[in-house]
Formats: structure tokens, C-alpha cells, sequence
């Protein structure tokens, strides 16, 4: 991973995270809720807009996924500001997003050699990532079936993704370490 997409990277992460906090705050009626989904959209989309422009060379779907960033964000905002007519920006997001499916798609996740062997901890990960998504589905089913343990099962879901997305963030230094070990050693 170069160093660009290192500084970028990690902004994105923490911009992604105060989405998923500012989300939460939102299904919890909290004051300020709106103007923080709308400043995490914005961030997303200028910060992901940054690192387009710095990707050499561009191909048809980094296109694609700027346009699918654009439009998400661009709809979040409009939906946060009840604006008419977002379902627009929701056609364009989907299209892009079966569009990408279709061209990039899964292998988008897999180890370009798919000889990745994970690690325990990677694994622990990967399973919290999955109980705490199936966390928030179920949070936000029984939240809308108005039952008791609804919002902590929801809090805890979006804490639990929230800790996977900065998970990196706090471990930059080992994977860099990492890094340094298995480089060339040049003169």
C-alpha cells in the first residue's frame, strides 16, 4: 500500500466512523445528530474526491467509484436536509454500485494471490465485524418492534463496527513495521 493511500485511508476510516456514531446518535434522538451526518458525508466525499484525483492511472472504475461516493454522500446530505427528489441520487448510487459489483465485485476483498493466511487476531476480527453488523440488523429490527434490549443491542452493533473500521488506526505502527521488515534493502 503506498504512503498516499496510507494518509488518505486512515481520514476516510475516521470519517466513516463518526457516519456510523452520528447514525446512531440520529436513531437515538440526540441533539446535533443532523449536523453530524452531514459533516461526516461531507468529509467522506471530499477527502474520497482527494484521493481520485491522486490515484495514477485512473481507470473506468475508479470512475465508478467516485461516482458511487459522490452520489451516496450527495444523497445522505439531501436525505438529512429533507430535500425533494433524492431518489435520483439513489438511482445513480445504485447503478454505480451493481456496476462496480459487476466489474470488481468481491475480488475487491480477496488477497490478489488469495494465498492470504489470517492471523488469529484477523480472524477474531472478521467474526466480531460479522456479530456486530448481524448486531445492528437486529438491533434495528427489534427497535422498530419496539422491544426492551433493542438500543443496547444497537449500540453495541455499531460500537463493535466502529472499533473494526479504526481497528487499523491503532495498529499502523506494527503494519509498518511489518513492512520495513520484508522491503528491499537498497543503497
Amino acid at each position: 500500500m503506498s504512503i498516499a493511500k496510507k494518509i488518505l485511508t486512515t481520514p476516510l476510516r475516521i470519517a466513516l466512523s463518526i457516519l456510523l456514531l452520528g447514525i446512531l446518535a440520529k436513531i437515538l434522538q440526540w441533539s446535533y445528530a443532523p449536523a453530524v451526518i452531514i459533516f461526516a458525508f461531507s468529509t467522506i466525499a471530499i477527502l474520497y474526491s482527494l484521493r481520485f484525483w491522486k490515484k495514477n492511472p485512473k481507470v473506468f472504475v475508479d470512475y465508478v467509484k467516485l461516482v458511487l461516493v459522490t452520489f451516496w454522500t450527495m444523497n445522505g446530505v439531501f436525505r438529512i436536509l429533507d430535500f425533494p427528489y433524492t431518489i435520483f441520487f439513489q438511482v445513480v448510487t445504485g447503478i454505480s454500485f451493481i456496476t462496480w459489483f459487476i466489474m470488481e465485485g468481491t475480488a475487491y476483498f480477496m488477497d490478489v494471490d488469495r494465498r492470504a493466511k489470517n492471523s488469529a487476531a484477523q480472524i477474531w476480527w472478521n467474526i466480531a465485524m460479522v456479530l456486530g453488523t448481524l448486531a445492528i440488523i437486529l438491533g434495528s429490527l427489534l427497535k422498530i418492534l419496539q422491544w426492551e434490549f433493542a438500543t443496547p443491542m444497537l449500540l453495541s452493533g455499531f460500537f463493535i463496527v466502529t472499533l473494526y473500521i479504526l481497528k487499523d488506526v491503532f495498529i499502523v505502527a506494527k503494519i509498518e513495521e511489518k513492512d520495513q521488515e520484508s522491503g528491499e534493502f537498497q543503497l
